[in-house]
């Protein structure tokens, strides 16, 4: 009789031993939120006069067609491509290429968690914020503190 008890007692010890971990393994993990910003953002309120060819900037990590090129557009429909580019939640620059003598850099944050085309942001409300630098022939020729808005495309 001990025989058989023993049998099945090594694999009943085992089966719990084996749900145990598996409950701590799902309960006991902190889950981090998925942050994907992809889309585009647009100033904020007014346009400060010495921006006022920029359109947005575009990201689009997965190259979605639904979504524009990743870059920074201008009202004119050019698109300056991203040379240097860091997206994280807290920290996201990027510097452009030089088109016609023009090149911009930003350096700011992302004001909100998630994934931004999942719909649930307020259009209105500012998403990302930071100082936008344009440049001319290498040189500084504007600076702005600017907020910007979310547009996740059509």
């Amino acid at each position: 009789m001990t025989n058989n008890f023993r049998k099945i007692q090594r694999p009943a010890v085992a089966v719990v031993f084996l749900v145990a971990c598996t409950c701590v393994g799902i309960f006991g993990q902190a889950k981090k939120s998925r942050f994907d910003p992809d889309g585009s953002f647009w100033i904020h309120g007014d346009t400060p006069t010495n921006f006022s060819e920029f359109g947005g900037i575009n990201l689009n990590a997965k190259r979605s067609r639904r979504l524009p090129q990743p870059g920074l557009e201008l009202k004119n429909g050019k698109l300056l491509r991203f040379k240097v580019l860091s997206v994280k939640r807290e920290s996201f620059t990027f510097t452009t290429v030089v088109v016609s003598k023009i090149s911009y850099s930003f350096s700011g944050k992302f004001l909100k968690d998630g994934v931004y085309s999942a719909g649930d942001l307020d259009t209105e409300a500012p998403v990302l914020e930071g100082i936008l630098t344009k440049y001319k022939a290498g040189r500084k020729v504007a600076e702005a503190k600017l907020s910007f808005v979310y547009f996740g495309g059509t």
